[in-house]
């Protein structure tokens, strides 16, 4: 048998994927994982929206709009973006308070130290998908 007439018999055959006994039970097991992943995926995106979302309000919060220069309208406007941000501060620690967060101060750590913590982050990370990924072979 030639070459041209190997080949087109070879993509015939794989054209025709043969009927297995248990293609329901398999496409049953790999929609359920799917969905599984879907729902960690869900779930740990929000959950990284909602911390993210958190430190964003309480930076934005403690900015120190009110300079002290310029006209009386900018004092007393900066006057009260300052009573509104002391107010919202005020909230937010009190919520954090409540989760046991009351010492979270990113601000205050030093690039190297943040550098750090992001990659000891993202090892964990990738140590975890390494283990999710060696389970499901």
């Amino acid at each position: 048998m030639s070459a041209d007439e190997f080949d087109p018999d070879i993509e015939r055959l794989f054209a025709r994927a043969p009927q297995m006994p248990d293609a329901a039970l398999f496409t049953a097991q790999v929609e359920q994982k799917l969905q599984k992943g879907s729902r960690v995926r869900f779930l740990a995106l929000g959950l990284a929206g909602l911390v993210g979302g958190v430190v964003a309000v309480r930076e934005v919060v403690t900015v120190n709009l009110g300079t002290g220069e310029g006209v009386v309208a900018g004092d007393a406007l900066g006057q009260g973006i300052r009573s509104a941000s002391l107010n919202t501060q005020g909230v937010i620690q009190s919520g954090l308070d409540q989760f046991g967060l009351a010492n979270l101060e990113l601000g205050s750590m030093g690039g190297m130290q943040m550098f750090w913590i992001a990659a000891a982050a993202l090892i964990a990370v990738a140590a975890a998908g390494v283990m999710r990924l060696s389970q499901d072979i």
